[in-house]
């Protein structure tokens, strides 16, 4: 038995489609209401990565978005700020000379979104984003390599990456919609744990089917599991797809039931988002905001 035989043994899924679905709904039928409120909406703002990442991002783009956090507690006072700002590597160094507020820059790099490079490639660009600024680091499996069976390969890859940015998070994104069976979401979880993720994140928001309900019950149950044996608390990031207040509570509802309390911070619990800062800002004022 190799050691990835062993691995997965010691953390046998026990979860179906089926079932992962019924036990969502029972979860969300439950506690969804008791948590839809304005500190939870407020909880859930204080998480979000606030996130650009298109083609055409400019200097100028990342500039602004940096001096909306900046001044963000000043026109919206007793609302907390958001968690940190998200973009591409070549725009960290941007973020970083334009941000005052103590609040994260989080890179996404390693050959984002389809993982489809050289390790050596992967490796100077998440090393070269720290060295800019960054102080979380995404990167996404190599997806492939994961669905032929290539463990080895994917630990390695992440364990790699993990200790060429040395003090900076790591947040091992799965790319859930491409892995598309609870089993595989909870292996893949296991894996990328396994090789010194900080985080596990659902999506890149770059393919049709991003984060989900489901992925999150599977992802933040593969988390309980890996706390229970080893004692290491690994966080844990939905994106993609969770634009709307009531998608947020939905994930924000099924961390704190499986997780429970210790989760429920920023340091633990991210959403990787755009549009959903402005959703949850119009929530909690009661009147449409758009301020990102």
């Amino acid at each position: 038995m190799n050691k990835f035989e062993s691995l997965f043994a010691a953390y046998p899924c026990v979860l179906t489609d089926e079932s992962v679905k019924a036990m969502v709904a029972e979860i969300l039928a439950e506690h969804f209401n008791e948590n839809n409120n304005i500190e939870v909406w407020k909880q859930c703002l204080h998480s979000i990565d606030l996130t650009t990442l298109n083609g055409d991002d400019t200097t100028e783009k990342v500039e602004t978005m940096a001096q909306r956090v900046n001044e963000f507690e000043e026109k919206f006072p007793g609302v907390p700020n958001v968690a940190a700002m998200c973009v591409y590597p070549a725009l960290v160094q941007t973020a970083s000379d334009t941000l005052t507020e103590p609040i994260g820059i989080a890179a996404v790099a390693a050959g984002f979104p389809a993982s489809q490079t050289f390790i050596e490639v992967k490796v100077a660009e998440a090393a070269m984003a720290v060295t800019a600024g960054a102080t979380e680091i995404d990167i996404v499996i190599s997806i492939g390599k994961f669905l032929e069976g290539n463990y080895q390969e994917v630990f390695d890859e992440i364990s790699e990456i993990k200790a060429a940015i040395k003090d900076a998070h790591l947040k091992v994104i799965l790319e859930t919609g491409a892995l598309k069976t609870a089993e595989n979401i909870y292996k893949a979880s296991i894996l990328a744990m396994a090789a010194g993720a900080d985080f596990i994140k659902t999506s890149t928001g770059k393919i049709a089917v991003n984060a989900t309900p489901e992925a999150t019950y599977v992802m933040c149950t593969a988390i309980k599991d890996w706390y229970a044996k080893t004692g290491e608390k690994v966080c844990y990031k939905p994106a993609g797809g969770v634009s709307t207040t009531d998608e947020a509570v939905q994930h924000y509802t099924l961390v704190k039931e499986i997780l429970g309390q210790d989760w429920l911070n920023n340091e633990s619990f991210r959403f990787g988002a755009s549009r959903l800062a402005n959703n949850l800002l119009t929530s909690i004022l009661g009147t449409e905001t758009k301020y990102f």
